[in-house]
């Protein structure tokens, strides 16, 4: 899987569930809250006040190690 800022949490964490601790570390603890997963990666970031970009690096690199 690919991930971009237009991806969406839900499908992220349906994919590797493990990719819950990056959005834990941006302060979002809501994750099993239907809009949250609803929600894409930029939009959380904004709410968060995260760097999309290197949240989005971060987990295709963990992504990535895993293959």
């Amino acid at each position: 899987m690919e991930v971009t800022k237009d991806t969406i949490i839900g499908d992220v964490l349906d994919y590797d569930i493990d990719t819950a601790q990056f959005f834990f570390e941006i302060g979002m603890h809501c994750l099993g809250c239907p809009h949250s997963r609803g929600e894409s990666i930029e939009a959380a970031c904004e709410v968060h006040g995260t760097d999309c970009d290197e949240l989005v690096s971060k987990i295709n690199a963990f992504l990535a190690s895993k293959n």
